[in-house]
């Protein structure tokens, strides 16, 4: 605990909207979407302003930038290359975990109802690297 003004035990809501912060206060991005694991940030949001309740004003691209964003994703995924996932950081598979034995599989039928392995129905989805 602090004795600081600006320390509060009032708990603070997470929002789609809401800026995050790292430990020492350097902005990360804003919350874009909550999830059953928690939520999802948007790094590459051009923060303009944030109110006095910690939400974000994003500014939105211009149809230019937009544009070229959309023309760079083409080049780097557009090729006639099979795209192997995971030979880039940050990419990877989605599969099925059991979370009492850690037997994993692909989700080629959808997630299966109980680990084949062992029987446990303590199954997730899980992404691999």
């Amino acid at each position: 605990m602090s004795d600081s003004p600006d320390a509060s035990d009032d708990p603070i809501p997470i929002e789609t909207g809401s800026v995050v912060y790292d430990h020492e206060g350097n902005r990360l991005g804003v919350i874009d979407g909550l999830t059953s694991e928690g939520f999802e940030v948007d790094t590459n949001a051009e923060i303009e302003s944030v109110d006095d309740e910690g939400h974000a004003e994003v500014s939105v691209p211009d149809d230019e930038s937009a544009q070229a964003a959309e023309t760079n994703d083409e080049n780097l995924y557009g090729s006639e290359q099979e795209h192997d996932p995971g030979q880039e950081f940050g990419e990877g598979y989605i599969m099925w975990r059991c979370e009492n034995c850690g037997e994993m599989g692909e989700l080629e039928d959808g997630l299966p109802e109980e680990c084949p392995d062992c029987g446990s129905e303590e199954v997730i989805k899980w992404r691999e690297d």
